[in-house]
């Protein structure tokens, strides 16, 4: 028989599932888009039925095609790692009923949150949580949650990754790489932060049990599990980004690891946690300094919503497909350096990590989408390079850069990063994150392996 192992990656755009062997060879990949619902006023949510509708479907999927990919009709998955967005998740009673819908962590609301929060809090809020304040962060929504009625008091938060694992039979805890993304750990001392709990209205129950990312959490079953799935080890693999750095081993502490989705990241690997002061400084711009899915580490985080950016460009411009994309980049590839427009013809705003509102302003006639498209470029660029100066004045500057993601396939993209990033090189993989993922299950697998023998 077969043994296999499975990354399931909740990704903002979409939600991928890749299978590989215990040597880490790729065998099946497949794919569905994140069923967000729009609302108005640029607001996103998501029903959790929708998303487990759509989990079990893709896990069908996979366990259909076993067979075919590996000649195998007894093929089947040993383990399962579970990678996914942060931010965003589900509020849930104890029976694990979700009672309100899941908010995206692009979605703008929680400004009036982010204003009235109380100075006290303010002021340590990066220095403590290694995050921003703003209205990305978890508890900007659960504020908004619960001004709006949502009873928290008796609930607890789960994030995605985690609703997901414990729908599937795992244990549900709060990963602590997930959880560094809530605005609620103390990034000192690695326990619930006692202040916000309370200005939020719960105790430290509101948080599952911390653990570090890739543990054995349980064993998949129920009745979004195929039959090539049952009995599988199940574990939380951790925030995506950080999955996907690691996909191909530890990351050196000098290089940029970018990871380009709907979110673009920055991700710089320091072996302790910085200190409060200089994890306020970072949070003044706008860079998270949180615990890594490593153990004993921390990274640096600078996003830019540049991928939330060029998604909305496109399809503007009506690219609605491949080949449209495909086209669409080599006009991008074909503008002459010196054949530029007037300064000021064409405006970009929005890569911000608090803002993400694209905003175009053409300004001249004649301005074609390609020329659209590397203005956007140009403005994730500048983005990027205020933000890595930030963190270099913090840690020595990075000496070369990986890129990955999605958006890696359009070379006038990569062309562009190499504009700012140092000694750049492509990731070759098409899903870094869900290929991570699936490597934490193939460490599981090695770890139970061995269990018997050292007991």
């Amino acid at each position: 028989m077969t043994e296999l192992v499975a990354g399931l990656d909740l990704g903002s755009t979409g939600i991928k599932l890749l299978v590989a062997d215990l040597q880490g060879r790729e065998v099946l990949l497949r794919q569905r888009s994140t069923p967000w619902r729009d609302r108005p006023h640029g607001a996103t949510e998501l029903e959790a039925d929708d998303l487990l509708a759509t989990v079990r479907a893709l896990l069908a999927d996979v366990a259909d095609g076993l067979a075919e990919a590996t000649g195998d009709p007894g093929a089947r998955i040993s383990a399962l790692g579970v990678s996914g967005m942060g931010e965003t998740g589900f509020v849930v009673r104890p029976d694990m009923e979700v009672i309100a819908p899941g908010i995206a962590w692009f979605d703008p609301r929680g400004a009036d949150q982010v204003r009235n929060l109380p100075d006290s809090l303010r002021e340590q809020f990066a220095g403590r949580t290694g995050l921003p304040w703003g209205a990305q962060v978890t508890v900007a929504k659960l504020l908004l949650l619960r001004d709006a009625g949502v009873r928290l008091a008796g609930s607890r938060w789960t994030n995605l990754p985690e609703f997901v694992a414990a729908s599937l039979g795992a244990r549900l805890v709060g990963d602590i790489s997930l959880v560094s993304r809530t605005g609620l750990l103390d990034q000192d001392t690695g326990l619930p932060w006692p202040q916000m709990l309370a200005y939020l209205g719960v105790d430290e129950s509101f948080l599952p049990p911390l653990v570090s990312s890739g543990g054995h959490l349980g064993t998949a079953s129920g009745n979004l599990v195929p039959p090539a799935l049952e009995g599988a080890h199940v574990t939380v693999a951790g925030h995506d980004h950080l999955v996907s750095a690691v996909s191909g081993g530890l990351v050196a502490s000098d290089r940029y690891h970018v990871s380009m989705g709907t979110a673009e990241v920055l991700l710089r690997v320091v072996d302790s946690p910085l200190s409060y002061e200089a994890r306020s400084r970072l949070g003044s711009a706008l860079i998270n300094c949180v615990h890594h899915v490593v153990p004993g580490q921390h990274v640096l985080v600078a996003g830019v919503k540049t991928g939330l950016l060029m998604r909305r460009a496109l399809q503007l411009f009506g690219v609605t497909d491949a080949a449209g994309r495909t086209a669409l980049d080599a006009d991008v590839l074909a503008l002459e350096a010196g054949a530029e427009l007037v300064e000021g013809a064409i405006e970009v705003h929005g890569a911000r990590n608090d803002d993400g509102m694209l905003a175009l302003n053409i300004r001249a006639d004649g301005v074609t989408p390609a020329q659209a498209f590397r203005a956007v470029l140009r403005h994730g660029n500048d983005e990027i390079g205020r933000l890595t100066a930030v963190m270099d004045r913090e840690v020595p500057p990075a000496r070369s850069t990986l890129l990955t993601g999605g958006w890696v396939g359009m070379q006038s993209v990569c062309r562009a990063r190499a504009e700012v990033l140092p000694d750049m090189s492509v990731s070759t993989r098409s899903q870094d994150t869900a290929f991570g993922a699936a490597m934490f299950a193939a460490r599981l697998c090695e770890t139970e392996a061995a269990s018997p023998a050292q007991n």
